[in-house]
């Protein structure tokens, strides 16, 4: 039998709508799940490709750097801009991604739609979840 792992998909940033007070109890909750969590082995970070990283994006990349909680960061949406486009912003993702101690220095590019980079992401999410010499 297969190894088992568990993918915890959680909240996106719409709370950043909610009240101040909601928005404080969520970023707590947060940063205690993600605190001292040893089976934690990589959290993924989901940046919309048509607008790069946000405000709220690098608050999320910080929060998991002072909870040094690794993490990737995941380009999606890539079907939706014009290939210069891309290319700027995986250029400053990737910067930016260098400033961070947590990140993992891989940049993944996907589109769910047309299937791009779906395949490396899954072997790296497994790879990941078990172990770099898992060989399946």
């Amino acid at each position: 039998p297969l190894p088992l792992f568990r993918l915890v998909d959680m909240p996106g940033y719409g709370f950043a709508k909610a009240p101040v007070k909601v928005v404080g109890r969520w970023k707590t909750l947060v940063k205690s799940y993600l605190r001292g969590r040893a089976v934690l082995a990589r959290t993924l970070v989901l940046v919309d490709s048509r607008h790069g990283l946000k405000h709220t994006d690098r608050e999320m990349m910080t929060m998991l750097d002072e909870a040094a909680a690794s993490y990737r960061v995941v380009l999606t949406k890539t079907d939706k801009i014009k290939a210069s486009e891309l290319e700027a912003v995986a250029n400053r993702t990737a910067d930016e991604i260098r400033k961070h101690v947590a990140a993992y220095p891989e940049l993944h590019l996907t589109s769910a739609e047309k299937g791009m980079g779906i395949a490396a992401l899954r072997a790296a999410v497994v790879s990941d979840a078990l172990g770099e010499g898992w060989a399946g």
